[in-house]
């Protein structure tokens, strides 16, 4: 029982996380790529319109692979370094808390690093890739590490 409390409480914050990226990511998807790509020159990152398309479409097209858990490994880490981005180049400055602080993109990046690598059994990383290896007789698993 409590292996499936963790699963679902694994998707949750999955979906919490999710929801929040993606609700970012739509404001730049209606603020269109030249806005984007504007604000991001404005703050001295590099690349900004690669930078501009490279979020977009990781807020909004990895928030549902994240949620579905789908690449779990590869969304966390663009995830953080997308959350490292902005601590770095817009909130590092204004401290941890209070107005425009970091600790929102911190708790973000660093909470779907976690979730990530540890997404549970209720997602498609898990159906696709590890149940199969879970299901190999324990000789292969041992020849594996070997």
């Amino acid at each position: 029982m409590f292996a499936r409390v963790k699963d679902v409480a694994l998707l949750l914050g999955r979906i919490g996380v999710a929801v929040v990226f993606f609700a970012h990511g739509l404001q730049k998807w209606d603020s269109g790529v030249g806005a984007t790509a504007g604000m991001f020159d404005k703050i001295g990152i590099p690349l900004p319109t690669v930078a501009a398309i490279f979020v977009i479409v990781l807020e909004v097209i990895g928030s549902i692979a994240f949620v579905a858990g789908f690449l779990l490994p590869l969304i966390a880490l663009a995830y953080a370094v997308d959350m490292a981005g902005a601590l770095i180049s817009v909130h590092a400055a204004n401290g941890l808390t209070g107005d425009g602080g970091y600790e929102l993109v911190l708790v973000l990046g660093l909470t779907a690093l976690a979730l990530g690598f540890n997404g549970g059994r209720l997602s498609l990383d898990h159906v696709l890739f590890w149940r199969r290896r879970e299901a190999r007789p324990e000789s292969a698993r041992e020849l594996e590490t070997a």
